[in-house]
């Protein structure tokens, strides 16, 4: 009976994954399917209909998106601002939490409560004290404009989470690398950071994320030139109405992106996410 109820029990768990799994996913089916159709054929039906009628599917419209200069050159912003962003928030976080969990210098405590309180602070907040302060300093606009204002907002939860992550490293560890003459760089290089590589690719994956979905930073402070991917869709959803044959590929490789960064780091993703829940 026992082993029944087991082999029920599991049953019905894969049973709801796999519906989960199937909600999930029907979106993003059916995006990817209306953007290999024409623009006639997803106004005669839905996206569904191309099951039954394949010959429709082409990818046309993603040659035509290449072609288009004002998406390719937000596809190419949103990179220049992502990989920027997240890179810049890793190491300067990195090195921040190493120092608060194991060096010692004054106003530690206070400094490190001082970034703790930095996180309730929303980001409308900062948008227009920031954007006077871009505008006189001549960023306004500008992609590095873009990245700063990205970098400062991540870098408190950044900050907090791989402190509380490298606290939890064996002092002894780190004493025994001290008394075999390592140097604080060499322990924070050769030692920390292979140690808290599930946490650092965690927060890799939540900064490239947010900034690349991104579009209320983007969309103030982001001028024609410098806008990425999210602006531009908005921009052709409100000059073109429902141009979905430019809409949904560009929103498809738009999806597409962080999802393929996310199953390549998903191992050191759970690891960071798991870490310390287990004793």
């Amino acid at each position: 009976m026992n082993a029944l109820r087991r082999s029920l029990g599991n049953g019905l768990v894969q049973a709801v994954l796999v519906v989960i799994g199937l909600v999930w996913i029907t979106p993003l089916a059916g995006l990817f399917l209306s953007s290999l159709r024409s623009a006639r054929d997803n106004a005669e039906g839905g996206w569904w209909t191309a099951l039954a009628g394949p010959g429709q599917l082409s990818f046309d419209n993603y040659s035509a998106l290449l072609r288009n200069s004002g998406m390719t050159r937000a596809f190419w912003n949103t990179v220049l601002i992502s990989v920027p962003a997240t890179t810049l928030v890793v190491v300067i976080a990195a090195l921040a939490a190493y120092a608060f969990a194991w060096l010692d210098f004054p106003l530690r405590e206070p400094l490190f409560l001082l970034v703790v309180a930095l996180l309730v602070v929303p980001v409308q907040i900062g948008l227009l004290p920031v954007a006077k302060l871009f505008g006189a300093l001549g960023l306004f606009g500008t992609i590095p404009g873009v990245i700063l204002f990205h970098v400062a907002y991540g870098l408190p939860f950044a900050v907090f989470l791989l402190r509380n992550y490298f606290a939890e490293m064996p002092k002894e560890m780190l004493e025994a690398a001290r008394m075999d003459g390592g140097t604080e760089w060499r322990i924070f290089t050769r030692l920390v950071l292979p140690v808290g590589r599930p946490a650092i690719a965690s927060l890799a994956i939540f900064q490239f994320l947010w900034v690349w979905n991104d579009m209320l930073v983007a969309l103030l402070f982001a001028d024609s030139s410098a806008q990425p991917l999210t602006v531009q869709l908005q921009s052709q959803i409100r000059q073109f109405g429902s141009n979905i044959d430019v809409l949904a590929p560009g929103a498809f490789l738009s999806l597409i992106v962080p999802v393929a960064v996310f199953f390549a780091f998903q191992r050191h993703f759970v690891q960071g996410v798991m870490a310390g829940s287990v004793k």
